[in-house]
């Protein structure tokens, strides 16, 4: 079997002045990392998924988990097209790195 592996990329922006603001934007962050999403950046996660099925039906599931207030967007992009992303500042760890790998071994 060939596997396309896909990109799903969330960018969110949620509120975080009030202390329930805040739970929220605690509870969807959690739920990303229980899900299997990894941090890129602050607000920006992703999450590699074996083909572009996988990933629709995924974001059928989001769309359930998702919190009310904010701004949420998704990008999906293919392995190929997310290992050519330049890093202009700074640079990856090699934790970030080793976990990428150690998903598609997974798969």
């Amino acid at each position: 079997m060939i596997y396309d592996f896909m990109r799903l990329i969330l960018f969110f922006d949620l509120p975080v002045a009030t202390k329930k603001d805040r739970h929220n934007y605690a509870v969807f962050r959690k739920y990303l990392i229980k899900q299997g999403y990894k941090m890129i950046q602050f607000s920006i996660y992703s999450k590699i998924f074996s083909n572009l099925d996988a990933v629709n039906n995924h974001i059928k599931i989001l769309k359930k988990n998702l919190p009310q207030d904010g701004s949420i967007r998704a990008m999906v992009v293919t392995e190929k097209q997310y290992s050519r992303m330049l890093i202009l500042v700074g640079s990856k760890t090699f934790f970030e790195e080793q976990e990428n790998m150690d998903t598609l071994i997974e798969l």
